[in-house]
C-alpha cells in the first residue's frame, strides 16, 4: 500500500497550500465569512408544507400565511435552472467534481472501488479515475485510516469512507492521536487535509452496532472539525468544502437521508464548514437540531404553527465548532431554546451546546434550556422499541408548549 501512495505522491508536490491551524470562529467580534452560498430551498420532511388554513386562531392563520408564502417562494425555485439529485448522488457529484479539479484528491475504504460503496456514494468513480485514486482496502479500519492520514501528510487529500460510522471506532486511535494532533505536535510542519465520512444514525432495525451516533465520541478530539449534512444541497457543499479544507474534517451522513431528493444549482458552490443554516425564522422559541432530526422538527413545526406558536428552526450543521454567531442572535430574539438531537443524552452534542449557550447567552434566556435526546440505551432491533429510543415529533410539540408557558 505504501508503494501505491509513493507512486501517486508525485502529484502531491503540486499542492502547496499554507499550513492553517484549526481556530474556532469568533462569533461576536469577527466578521462573518462570505464564501458560503446560502440555500434558498427549505427542505421539509415530506417535500412540502401544507398547513391547515381553517384554524380558529387568528394568530395561527397569520403564521400559516407567512409559512405558506415562504414555501411558495421555495417551490418557485424548483423552476430555476438546476438539477435534482438524491442526497447520495449529491455527495458523489461533489466528490467527483473535486477529484476532477484536484489530482491530489483520492478515495479509500472498503468496497469504494468497483462496487461503488455500500451506499453507492462512489459509484463509477473507479472507472473514471482508476484504482490508484479510488482504492479498495482490506477490512481493516485502523490500517487504512492511518494510511489516509499518512497520505495527507505527504500532500494528498484523501477521503476515507467508513462503511458504517460504528466501524470507525476501530480507528479511534488513528483519528485521535494522529489525525487530530499531528499538525500541532509537528509544530505546524504537517497539515492533515483528510475527510473521514460515512453513514451513521438510527436506521430501520439495523441493530445496536449499526445504529451508532458517534458525534459525541469525536467531538472531544482537539484539532478535528465535524459537520453533519441533512439535505442534498448542503451534502454537496459540505463535501466540497471539507475536501478543500486544510483541517481534518469528519462528515456525518445519516443512513435514512440518502434517498432524500432536492434541486441543487448547476454552478459550483461550497458551504461554510462553520456556519449554521436558518431553516425557518420565528419569534417564540429557538429549536436547534441537525441531521435527520431536522425533519422531525419541521414535522412538529406544522402542528406548532396551527397551535399559534412561531418556532425558529436552525440546522446547526457545524458540530465542531458551533456557529455561536447565528445561535446567539436567535437566542437574543426568542429567549427560549430547545435542542433536538439523535445523539445520546449523556455527553452528547446537546450537552455541549447547552453549556456553550449558558456560558455565552445566559442573560438572554427567559426559561431553562430544554434538550431532547436519544435514550442512553443500545438501540433495540425491534421496530417499536427502536422508535421509543429516538425523539419523535409529538415530544417536540410538548416541549415547545412547556417552554412557552
Amino acid at each position: 500500500m505504501a508503494a501505491i501512495f509513493q507512486g501517486v505522491g508525485a502529484a502531491a508536490t503540486l499542492s502547496s497550500s499554507p499550513s492553517n491551524s484549526f481556530v474556532p470562529k469568533k462569533f461576536l467580534t469577527s466578521p462573518r465569512r462570505s464564501f458560503c452560498v446560502p440555500s434558498s430551498v427549505v427542505v421539509r420532511s415530506d417535500g412540502s408544507v401544507n398547513f391547515d388554513l381553517n384554524s380558529k386562531s387568528r394568530r395561527a392563520q397569520q403564521l400559516v400565511a407567512n409559512a405558506t408564502k415562504a414555501d411558495s417562494s421555495a417551490a418557485s425555485s424548483s423552476s430555476n435552472p438546476g438539477h435534482e439529485l438524491l442526497l447520495f448522488e449529491a455527495l458523489r457529484e461533489g466528490l467527483e467534481e473535486e477529484m476532477e479539479r484536484d489530482p491530489c484528491v483520492c478515495v479509500m475504504g472498503e468496497d469504494v472501488g468497483h462496487y461503488g460503496g455500500s451506499y453507492k456514494v462512489t459509484k463509477d468513480l473507479a472507472k473514471k479515475f482508476g484504482d490508484l485514486r479510488v482504492l479498495d482496502t482490506p477490512i481493516a479500519e485502523n490500517s487504512f485510516t492511518g494510511m489516509g492520514i499518512g497520505a495527507a501528510m505527504t500532500g494528498l487529500r484523501p477521503v476515507v469512507e467508513g462503511m458504517n460510522m460504528g466501524f470507525l471506532l476501530l480507528a479511534f486511535n488513528q483519528i485521535s492521536n494522529n489525525c487530530g494532533m499531528l499538525h500541532y505536535t509537528s509544530g505546524g510542519q504537517f497539515t492533515i487535509p483528510i475527510v473521514i465520512r460515512g453513514p451513521g444514525g438510527v436506521g430501520r432495525q439495523l441493530g445496536a452496532e449499526h445504529s451508532q451516533r458517534l458525534e459525541s465520541y469525536f467531538q472531544s478530539i482537539p484539532g478535528i472539525q465535524m459537520v453533519a449534512c441533512s439535505t442534498p444541497y448542503n451534502a454537496k457543499g459540505l463535501m466540497k468544502a471539507a475536501i478543500r479544507s486544510e483541517n481534518p474534517v469528519i462528515l456525518f451522513e445519516h443512513v435514512l437521508l440518502y434517498n432524500l431528493k432536492e434541486r441543487i444549482p448547476d454552478e459550483d458552490y461550497i458551504c461554510n464548514l462553520e456556519e449554521a443554516e436558518m431553516v425557518r425564522p420565528g419569534e417564540h422559541v429557538t429549536i436547534l437540531t441537525y441531521s435527520r432530526m431536522r425533519y422531525h422538527v419541521m414535522q412538529a413545526a406544522k402542528t406548532l404553527v396551527n397551535k399559534g406558536y412561531d418556532p425558529e428552526v436552525i440546522d446547526i450543521r457545524s458540530l465542531k465548532p458551533f456557529d455561536l454567531y447565528t445561535i446567539g442572535n436567535s437566542v437574543k430574539k426568542t429567549h427560549r431554546v430547545l435542542i433536538v438531537e439523535e445523539c445520546m443524552r449523556t455527553g452528547g452534542i446537546g450537552a455541549s451546546l447547552t453549556a456553550a449557550i449558558t456560558e455565552n447567552f445566559n442573560d438572554y434566556l427567559d426559561a431553562p434550556i430544554m434538550c431532547l435526546s436519544s435514550q442512553d440505551v443500545p438501540t433495540p432491533y425491534a421496530g417499536t422499541l427502536e422508535e421509543w429510543t429516538v425523539v419523535q415529533p409529538a415530544q417536540i410539540v410538548t416541549a415547545v408548549e412547556q417552554l412557552c408557558q
